[in-house]
């Protein structure tokens, strides 16, 4: 069964940070692309980092360049995002998806997300 399982959301106070974990079941995902998102309430889902199957290439939103990071750990069947410096704004559920073709392109397995508060 394919499966994509986010983890490591959480409460935390600004300025703090978080490490989200992105664990594939049922295929490998050093062949795909990974791109985390994020969906706040009452907004439309935004793009927020993604990491190229081909080269390793890393994108990230403008909202969080500087802040986040994405790495792959294929040994894992694993994509992280480090997110450091957390505002109120970054609160939203947060999924991986992936992708057999690139950055921007539709994604064809999608996790259920892990919800992400950050507030004092």
């Amino acid at each position: 069964q394919v499966q994509l399982v986010e983890s490591g959301g959480g409460l935390v106070q600004p300025g703090g940070s978080l490490r989200l974990s992105c664990a594939a079941s049922g295929f490998t995902l050093d062949y795909y692309t990974i791109g985390w998102f994020r969906q706040a309430p009452g907004k439309e889902r935004e793009g927020v980092s993604c990491i190229s199957s081909s080269d390793g290439s890393t994108y990230y939103a403008d909202s969080v360049k500087g802040r986040f990071t994405i790495s792959r750990d294929n040994a894992k069947n694993k994509v992280y995002l480090q997110m450091n410096s957390l505002k109120p704004e970054d609160t939203a559920v947060y999924y991986c998806a992936a992708s057999s073709l690139y950055c921007g392109d539709e994604y064809d397995y999608w996790g259920q997300g892990t919800q992400v508060t950050v507030s004092s």
